[in-house]
């Protein structure tokens, strides 16, 4: 390879808000492509070539993200990095397709979407909906009070929550919506109409800072998570170091990652990102995700190169030891292999993982496969 293309950087895009409703989040996911994109270049880039960030704070605004991520490919920038609600995704998967360029999207989301041109390193409903539906109903009860904030992700996964709920025998007794920004008065309804079911288990979707805003709110209105818990999708390890373990405290949370997965690989990697961003820095699997899809596409860079059409079809046979366990890309979906989780918070707001797969679920983004086969790996935790 001539020195002048080796020294060639790769340019990418990072779309992470540092600020709005869900920066709580998206900052430690912004942190996490830096600290892989600088790892990689470390160890030599792409074949010598270093990447190169460019990076934009869209705001938590789904035309913010579309308008930053048309200027990144106007300007010849063909890998973007980023989105957290699937409002943004929704932005910006146009802008990409028709530059065709990739958005490599690291969050949890409704499923039930392909794009050529996005690969998806968060969950789909398979790998946690599922999961964390049936374990709370075997846990607690069939009656379920579902809540989410008002935008398409909640919509969607409570849609797959309440047809599993029902198909299984339970019943979704409310299903009620609130602002991305809650009022207070939005949030004391819900939790009055919780309080008055008893024995339910509220099924949470509401997103960034509204989260910290429901759990105070159950808390204060005197609800156990013995007998009443939240089951959410969406409060990770950001939520609850912005609210404080007492009120995260006996909820549970479904997730292929949390700080307290003990493999070699996690150990090292929260040492790396805690060095860099602090000694009691949030890591979720939003932050996780992040991290490993900046690794995997290196990893297809170097073996075909950063051409679109090329690092497409090496991203489908793509494999990552990842802190959650080794993880790959399903070249059919585009979706990743991950390792379904349910973990409850402790009164220090650490997640201790109660059940967990033994094996990386293959994702099924379109719920095809009956649930009750991806439950067959399953091992419950102590």
């Amino acid at each position: 390879m001539p020195v002048q293309q080796a020294e060639t950087p790769i340019r990418v895009g990072v779309l992470f808000s540092q600020s709005g409703v869900t920066a709580v989040v998206e900052q430690t996911q912004r942190n996490a492509v830096t600290m892989a994109i600088d790892e990689v270049n470390a160890a030599g880039g792409i074949d010598g070539r270093p990447i190169v960030a460019e990076y934009a704070d869209p705001r938590s605004d789904p035309k913010k993200y579309r308008e930053a991520a048309q200027a990144m490919v106007d300007a010849g920038i063909r890998i973007l990095f980023g989105c957290y609600m699937s409002s943004t995704r929704k932005a910006v998967l146009p802008v990409v397709e028709q530059a065709g360029a990739l958005l490599f999207y690291p969050t949890l989301y409704e499923g039930f979407e392909f794009s050529p041109n996005c690969f998806y390193g968060g969950a789909s409903p398979n790998q946690n909906s599922i999961w964390l539906a049936r374990y709370l109903m075997q846990t607690y009860g069939p009656d379920f009070y579902l809540i989410g904030s008002n935008y398409v992700f909640p919509y969607e996964s409570n849609r797959i929550m309440r047809d599993f709920i029902e198909t299984e025998g339970g019943r979704v007794h409310q299903e009620r919506y609130v602002p991305l920004a809650p009022s207070d008065d939005d949030l004391a309804r819900a939790i009055d109409e919780i309080a008055r079911q008893p024995r339910v288990t509220v099924l949470s979707t509401v997103v960034g800072d509204g989260t910290a805003r429901l759990y105070r709110a159950y808390r204060e209105a005197g609800l156990d998570p013995d007998v009443t818990p939240i089951g959410s999708l969406t409060t990770g390890e950001p939520e609850v170091a912005l609210m404080g373990g007492a009120l995260a405290e006996g909820h549970y949370t479904a997730a292929p990652y949390f700080e307290t997965v003990k493999t070699e690989a996690n150990r090292a990697f929260l040492r790396r990102y805690r060095g860099r961003f602090g000694a009691h820095a949030p890591v979720s699997a939003c932050t996780e995700a992040a991290y490993v899809q900046v690794h995997m596409m290196a990893i297809a860079a170097r073996n075909a190169s950063d051409n679109v059409d090329d690092l497409r079809t090496a991203l489908g046979v793509t494999e990552f030891d990842a802190p959650q366990g080794r993880v790959r890309i399903d070249g059919d979906n585009h979706h990743t292999w991950l390792w379904p989780r349910i973990a409850r918070a402790d009164a220090s707001g650490t997640f201790r993982i109660v059940s967990e797969s033994r094996t990386a679920l293959k994702p099924d983004p379109y719920l095809i496969t009956p649930p009750s086969a991806d439950w067959a790996p399953s091992a419950t935790v102590a």
